[in-house]
């Protein structure tokens, strides 16, 4: 018999805008994880020195995020020494892979305690910072594609294509997240699971736009057209632009994650209880609809349908996955990234996973939801999902 794993708490930073100037731009992305694994115990009076492992995902694995950056923060939160860390790249994805493995460890009865983590500064490494220049495939996949692949902006243009999604329908769906993202601050939704940085004076989540209308995103320019890219895809009309995509973001989040006993043992009273996984690998140029197949898998692997879930995380990489994910699903849409979604919460690429089960409890929470699902796509076409049920 499996132990049960469950989520004592789960906090996240403000996001910053992952530019030179963004509101976490001078901070070192070590000490921004680190300072929410000291955070995360503190406020939950846990001696750190009883954590088995600190699982923590990052993507751009290269200069200041490099060396192991899970395990750095875990030193420089003040952990003991001998609490280990270890850092996981499942693109998107890699925080939330980070809450599986940890939970799963649980499950198994191989440890007790573990904080799933992590983290991006888009401003310090740039995007795609970590191939320093250098060919990531390789001749084999080069001869299994041999078009070549493509980024996910060009992918975000396939599925609008694929799926018929027009300019006007992608910007309306931006602003809805603008909207719901506002709202949720305006409330103080936020209040629970945004935590201070030291040396920044705001809790505020730099990205969230305000006031943003279909009409006023409608001027701008579509992001990932070349005449290369044109001539291979004439089908495309290039619809997606900056403001109906994510934008580049700086962000830490955490979770605390233990046995339910081990919990009682503490004194903590869980917040939630995981109850199903799964992960998939989907078409690399398509890339990003795998968040589709991994539904459904989760469901089937919870014995849940639709009509059992209160809430749903859906990564707003771009606006045409959740609209795609929508339509093939039949999910109910008020139900979708009730507090909005990366487009207007930003997309820190290695903390997403976890900031996304951060709101997701927190959304759980404020409704008396029962089960939440939150699901992400991933670089090379991969896609987790994950269903928590609150406690």
């Amino acid at each position: 018999m499996s132990t049960e794993a469950v989520i004592v708490d789960v906090v996240r930073t403000p996001v910053g805008r992952g530019k030179p100037g963004g509101l976490l731009s001078d901070i070192h992305p070590v000490d921004l994880l680190a300072g929410v694994l000291d955070t995360l115990v503190n406020r939950n009076d846990l001696d750190p020195g009883l954590i088995d492992d600190v699982i923590g995902g990052c993507v751009s694995q290269i200069g200041e995020q490099s060396y192991n950056i899970t395990r750095n923060a875990v030193l420089a939160a003040g952990f003991p020494e001998h609490v280990p860390g270890t850092t996981i790249d499942r693109q998107c994805g890699s925080s939330q892979q980070a809450a599986t493995f940890a939970a799963q460890a649980v499950q198994a009865g191989h440890v007790d305690i573990v904080i799933a983590c992590g983290v991006e500064s888009m401003s310090r490494v740039r995007l795609g910072s970590s191939a320093a220049g250098a060919d990531p495939y390789g001749a084999r996949i080069r001869t299994r594609y041999p078009d070549g692949l493509v980024n996910q902006g060009v992918s975000a243009e396939l599925i609008a294509a694929k799926w018929g999604f027009s300019r006007a329908e992608l910007d309306e769906f931006a602003a809805r997240s603008h909207a719901l993202a506002a709202a949720a601050q305006e409330s103080g939704a936020f209040a629970s699971e945004v935590v201070p940085v030291p040396g920044v004076d705001t809790l505020t989540d730099e990205t969230v736009r305000p006031g943003t209308s279909g009409e006023s995103l409608a001027g701008l320019n579509a992001a990932f057209r070349t005449d290369e890219l044109a001539e291979r895809f004439p089908e495309l009309d290039w619809r997606i632009t900056p403001g109906n995509s994510s934008p580049l973001t700086d962000g830490a989040s955490a979770a605390l994650i233990m046995s339910a006993e081990r919990a009682e043992q503490l004194g903590l009273t869980p917040r939630a209880r995981f109850r199903a996984f799964s992960v998939v690998g989907s078409d690399p140029l398509f890339m990003l609809t795998g968040v589709i197949p991994a539904t459904a898998k989760v469901l089937e692997r919870a014995g849940l349908g639709h009509d059992d879930i209160d809430a749903y995380e859906v990564n707003e990489a771009f606006a045409s996955v959740p609209l795609a994910w929508l339509r093939d699903t039949g999910a109910d849409a008020a139900k979708l990234n009730p507090r909005g979604g990366a487009i207007a919460l930003g997309h820190a690429l290695g903390s997403s996973g976890t900031r996304l089960l951060t709101t997701l409890v927190n959304q759980l929470e404020a409704t008396g939801g029962r089960y939440g699902l939150q699901t992400m796509c991933e670089g090379g076409g991969m896609a987790n999902a994950t269903i928590i049920e609150r406690i």
